[in-house]
């Protein structure tokens, strides 16, 4: 061996030792599973959780922290919590979220929970987000909540003093980005189970209905009657929604136009995703617009307020008589089974 080749020969044995003893931090978040309430495993199937961002104890942390993190706001004063209040089952109670600079949107916050089991994965009232992923980037932008742009929010994160490990340790990166960001949000979001009510214990034999919630549930099933499990589950589907699309009888003519402006089909226009029944103590107002502040307001609509149009949903059956013409003791009872899918559990935790 000659000289060259010999120096050539040190040197790379010099750089093999020096990668031995050289300290690599590896990327090792710990993957946690959603621990998935009975009712849900015995009739409804495995939630949806993309293979490009699984659960891990690290994603969903950082998620939580960035949920409630008014560093995502143009001005630093407002997180997703401020408009998804957990003590509400993570809605507002106000009918339109104030912004930033107090701009209003024109719909109500939609509550967040059970979201890792909408299957079709079209969120918000118009289903203009394809998973909850996209989802988490809308309000960042919007000129009417957060009005930030990703490019400065990520540039705040990334000067922040925990934000980088904390990224390093879930991802893998140090280096934030929006979809990062979003990623983890998302991730949070579908640890929000809410499984815990009086009738989800009175279905596991936990529990009994009085005889007014009993007749309630029975007024609620009743095609006669109310005829609401089309749209909102039964006891078979304890998400209490079919996360759907429907013209539910609001109003005669449109000034938002819903999932028709998304599709611009005329075909959709009125039509809004049908919300979750559970936690409906803690969600006033309710409908996409908040239109309603009692739950004696809903019922009534269903029962004598419904007005016909060009898209109005085959379900509701009896628009001609505007509704279906509960007594009031029926839409008493209604009210009292409605309130045991209270889930109070969900709210203090």
């Amino acid at each position: 061996m000659n000289k060259r080749h010999i120096h050539i020969a040190l040197v790379l044995a010099f750089i093999c030792c020096a990668c031995t003893n050289e300290r690599v931090d590896t990327y090792a978040p710990t993957p946690i599973s959603l621990e998935i309430p009975q009712l849900f495993q015995d009739n409804i199937i495995a939630p949806v959780i993309p293979s490009n961002n699984p659960l891990t104890a690290e994603g969903v942390a950082l998620g939580k922290q960035l949920f409630f993190e008014p560093m995502l706001s143009g001005n630093n004063t407002q997180a997703c919590a401020d408009c998804h209040n957990p003590q509400h089952a993570f809605t507002d109670i106000s009918r339109f979220s104030d912004g930033i600079d107090g701009s209003l949107g024109n719909r109500n916050a939609m509550p967040l929970f059970n979201l890792a089991w909408n299957y079709n994965e079209r969120f918000f009232w118009d289903g203009k987000s394809f998973s909850l992923e996209h989802q988490a980037f809308s309000p960042v932008t919007d000129p009417n909540e957060m009005k930030s742009s990703w490019s400065e929010v990520t540039q705040k994160l990334q000067q922040d003093a925990n934000y980088p490990t904390l990224f390093q340790q879930a991802f893998g990166t140090s280096q934030i980005d929006s979809i990062l960001v979003t990623k983890a949000i998302a991730q949070f979001e579908r640890t929000l189970i809410s499984a815990n009510s009086k009738f989800d214990k009175f279905l596991l034999g936990e529990a009994q209905l009085t005889p007014e919630e009993q007749n309630g549930f029975d007024v609620f099933m009743d095609e006669a009657r109310g005829d609401c499990f089309h749209c909102h589950g039964s006891d078979k589907n304890p998400l209490w929604t079919d996360n759907a699309f429907h013209n539910n009888g609001l109003d005669f003519e449109f000034t938002d136009l819903g999932l028709g402006a998304i599709t611009g089909d005329p075909a959709d226009n009125g039509k809004f995703r049908s919300p979750s029944l559970r936690n409906l103590e803690f969600t006033a107002p309710y409908m996409h617009d908040g239109r309603f502040n009692t739950l004696e307001d809903v019922i009534n609509h269903y029962s004598e307020g419904l007005k016909p149009s060009s898209t109005i949903d085959p379900l509701m059956k009896k628009v001609a008589q505007g509704g279906v013409g509960l007594s009031e003791k029926d839409k008493a009872d209604l009210i009292a089974f409605l309130l045991t899918l209270s889930d109070y559990e969900f709210i203090e935790n």
